[in-house]
């Protein structure tokens, strides 16, 4: 069945970079028919809560919500492998929080009630 699972959080120091990943499985097994699939990266904001940092439909189509650019957040895509990677540059102690990768069945979407499946979320620890 459809599933999520992230990976590549911990602690990093101020001014390193870091790259999760988010494999999705069961998401083209036979019965399911997808016409649009996409993948979204979100983060745990103090006063926002959790808020959309990006989005990848298809290979190469990525739309940035945000502060995604100014934050220096960076979102690639294996087709093949179907895992999406979030990288996390110039970090700061700010960017200390929890991160989610979520599926949705439809075209990007910044909104959390639109995501169809959620990950765990993965906990970025940045030291100074």
């Amino acid at each position: 069945q459809p599933q999520i699972v992230e990976s590549g959080g911990g602690l990093v120091q101020a001014g390193g970079s870091l790259r999760l990943s988010c494999a999705a499985s069961g998401f083209t097994a036979p019965g399911l028919n997808l016409e649009v699939y996409t993948m979204s990266w979100f983060r745990q904001a103090p006063v926002k809560g959790r808020e959309a940092v990006s989005c990848m439909q298809g290979a190469d189509i990525v739309t940035n919500y945000a502060d995604s650019v100014r934050d220096r957040f960076t979102i690639t895509r294996d087709v093949d492998k179907n895992t999406v990677y979030l990288q996390i540059s110039e970090m700061r102690p700010e960017k200390t929080t929890d991160y989610y990768c979520a599926g949705r069945f439809r075209r990007c979407s910044n909104r959390v009630r639109d995501m169809d499946y959620w990950g765990e979320g993965n906990l970025v620890t940045v030291s100074s």
